[in-house]
């Protein structure tokens, strides 16, 4: 059902009507009410986005500092990596018993990380967990 308005427009809004208008042959109440209704939607956007707002900057404010943790935590690993290859001798290819404690010592911690992980503990100070 459509309800009859008698509304003003400013002169220079009423001819730029008119020309959209003729120019798609529409009738110039088909556009009045298409514009008035993507306006409408687009305010009730915006009272959606003014609540979320908040929220997102809060979350980007969190994703910020966790890049920031896992960076420092990377570059921890990659240096203490370095640093034991470069004061650690290799070990001469005959020393058969001393690989085979590195690859057990190797799967033992693999294993420990992942029962870590899998339990929600953290063997790191001030992540509430202990190993």
């Amino acid at each position: 059902m459509k309800v009859r308005q008698n509304l003003y427009l400013d002169r220079e809004l009423s001819m730029a009507l008119d020309t959209l208008a003729a120019a798609r042959r529409g009738n110039k109440s088909r556009l009045v009410n298409d514009a008035l209704r993507d306006w409408l939607g687009r305010k009730g956007a915006k009272e959606v986005d003014d609540l979320l707002r908040p929220r997102l900057d809060r979350i980007t404010r969190e994703l910020s500092g966790t890049r920031r943790d896992i960076d420092v935590l990377m570059e921890s690993l990659a240096l203490f990596v370095r640093y034991q290859l470069m004061v650690t001798a290799p070990l001469p290819e005959a020393d058969a018993v001393g690989r085979a404690v590195g690859r057990e010592r190797f799967e033992a911690f693999v294993s420990q990380v992942g029962r870590q992980i899998a339990a929600g503990r953290r063997s790191l100070p001030g992540d509430g967990g202990s190993s």
